[in-house]
């Protein structure tokens, strides 16, 4: 038979009204009713009807991840993070891939997901926290919505990152092994995430002293495949670079691809690093060095300024997570290029 509110109200000797209030974590409930409220939930295993929540209070108990971003390994950390959230509070997580073409599609997309799920709030992440059509529909429609790594963060609610700080460190940690010759592989000019880590890429350059050298930056595409392509412009250069640093680990594991079919080995004639620390950066060979995003948080930690948010306008704000620096198997110090060496 299945557990009722009414349930839960008599068991803890309070008012439904007072057991809906704790499951919303609406504030102004005394702590110690909270605690009978909270012990009678788990006593009798109840679990909120989402149906009749979203008809008692007018919301559908659901936040949507809005996103167009190709790197999968990314997207299932925000998820497993988001989740996490939404599970704590009796939310339903929704998916809702934008597409990638002109304003019109992704004015659709948008229309579409609310017509059809009305979310109560959406988490937006990189490119999209800095998308202006979607954010200013969401805005115009009053619907709250958490950033993930925005570029403009001034006035938003989310999570971010120093990434910056984190290029430098890792670009600190190569020019110590060594290299002057290091290559870099942005993300798309309008992500946030491109011009911060590139700014950390050149301040690591000028602060060891080395002269940049443009044809040793190339953009990809935060895939797997660009990876390879840039990986493939870098390495073709009459002088190619000891080390490439990827803006991401999709695109290091396509820099690792490509030095293979050419029959360099990494790290012993290409170091090779990455940013994010998604799970690829430890399933690849040689494991990969990179910058530790803590990603699964920073969906975690989204979701619940979001949900702050959504219970008052005056809750939620912007939190910074720190990062790490991996070392792992694919950088070492640059080999001697002795003609005819063996990679």
């Amino acid at each position: 038979m299945r557990i009722r509110i009414e349930d839960v109200a008599a068991a803890a000797g309070v008012s439904m009204k007072t057991v809906s209030r704790v499951l919303n974590h609406e504030p102004n409930v005394r702590d110690e009713m909270r605690e009978r409220v909270l012990q009678a939930v788990q006593k009798l295993q109840y679990k909120p009807n989402p149906s009749a929540r979203s008809l008692a209070g007018q919301r559908s108990y659901g936040v949507a991840l809005v996103y167009n971003n190709p790197s999968r390994n990314y997207l299932m950390e925000i998820q497993v993070g988001m989740l996490e959230a939404c599970h704590a509070s009796h939310y339903n997580l929704l998916l809702a891939p934008i597409g990638d073409g002109g304003s019109r599609e992704r004015a659709a997309d948008l229309q579409g997901l609310f017509q059809n799920f009305g979310p109560d709030g959406v988490v937006l992440i990189p490119p999209l926290t800095d998308d202006k059509l979607i954010t200013g529909f969401l805005e115009e429609q009053g619907v709250p919505f958490a950033c993930i790594a925005p570029k403009h963060p001034a006035g938003r609610i989310g999570v971010m990152m120093d990434e910056t700080a984190a290029v430098l460190e890792l670009m600190q940690s190569l020019v110590a092994m060594g290299h002057r010759r290091i290559g870099h592989i942005k993300g798309p000019s309008a992500h946030g995430a491109c011009q911060w880590r590139l700014a950390g890429y050149r301040q690591g350059l000028k602060d060891a002293g080395i002269a940049p050298d443009p044809a040793l930056v190339v953009e990809g595409a935060f895939s797997f495949e660009s990876g390879v392509v840039a990986a493939n412009q870098l390495l073709d250069l009459p002088e190619p670079p000891t080390a490439i640093f990827a803006a991401n680990d999709d695109m290091a594991a396509g820099v690792i691809r490509a030095a293979g079919e050419r029959g360099l080995s990494v790290p012993g004639r290409l170091s090779v690093c990455g940013f994010d620390d998604t799970p690829i950066s430890r399933h690849i060979y040689p494991a990969l060095t990179t910058i530790r995003q803590p990603t699964s948080d920073m969906g975690r930690l989204a979701t619940l300024e979001l949900l702050a948010r959504i219970r008052s306008p005056q809750e939620g704000q912007m939190v910074r997570v720190q990062h790490a620096l991996v070392p792992r198997e694919s950088t070492r110090a640059p080999a001697a290029r002795t003609p005819g060496a063996p990679a």
